[in-house]
């Protein structure tokens, strides 16, 4: 029997998770909850990567974040759609890891493996509390949807919420320096580079919450709250 999570993450390509909430999976595991990130393609081929080369770079990030379960669906990069195959993959990980919470990629894009990514875990979660399928594991249904912020619009996102990523910010960065191919590898030196440019995001953020640095965060759903005592 899979090891079951308290949060799983799922991310299109490895790297997204660590761009779009690297810090807030960091901050969960020091709040002593289990953590998993599900990549659904290898993110191949890219300009300057390999699927050996982003094998490595995912195993260092996923160190640096300290994450103890990080799996690869295998799915097709470039060409991700919502078919019921896939659904039918990320549903039995859903039912064999009895995550409460699932973190997936905001829902609007222009990329269409984020969009498609999204379509499937949404899906999935409906599919995973079914009876009489071939599934493996045992009905379950987690119980929210969160949205991180990884996308390739343009645009000013209105988040639910922001959580405080400030002790976390440098870890995040190592994190995502790892992907060398994908971020510092054939891009521009000239600042602001492309890292500069999520360090300033990331501090807009903070400011509005009054921190240092901080995540955005959407969901479809109402959120509810049990106490306000924990608000910044």
């Amino acid at each position: 029997m899979s090891e079951t999570l308290d949060i799983l993450v799922i991310a299109p390509h490895p790297d997204d998770a660590e761009l779009g909430m690297g810090g807030a999976i960091m901050r969960f595991l020091d709040e002593g909850l289990k953590v998993g990130i599900l990549d659904l393609t290898s993110g191949e081929p890219t300009p300057y990567g390999t699927p050996k080369k982003r094998q490595a770079e995912t195993s260092e990030a996923t160190k640096i974040l300290g994450v103890p379960w990080r799996q690869n669906l295998g799915l097709p990069n470039r060409s991700l759609e919502p078919t019921l195959e896939a659904r039918a993959k990320i549903a039995g990980v859903i039912r064999t890891t009895r995550p409460r919470w699932l973190f997936a990629p905001f829902w609007e894009d222009a990329h269409p493996d984020h969009v498609a990514a999204t379509q499937l875990v949404e899906a999935a979660r409906f599919w995973a509390k079914l009876t009489k399928t071939e599934m493996p594991g045992t009905p379950f249904h987690p119980e929210r949807i969160y949205n991180y912020y990884c996308v390739h619009l343009k645009m000013a996102p209105q988040p639910a919420f922001i959580l405080d990523i400030s002790p976390y910010w440098e870890r995040k960065l190592a994190a995502i320096e790892c992907f060398h191919s994908q971020f510092i590898e054939g891009r521009s030196t000239e600042p602001p580079t492309f890292l500069d440019r999520l360090r300033d995001e990331a501090a807009f953020w903070g400011k509005t919450i009054g921190v240092a640095y901080g995540e955005p965060f959407q969901c479809r759903e109402p959120l509810g709250l049990g106490s306000c005592q924990n608000l910044i």
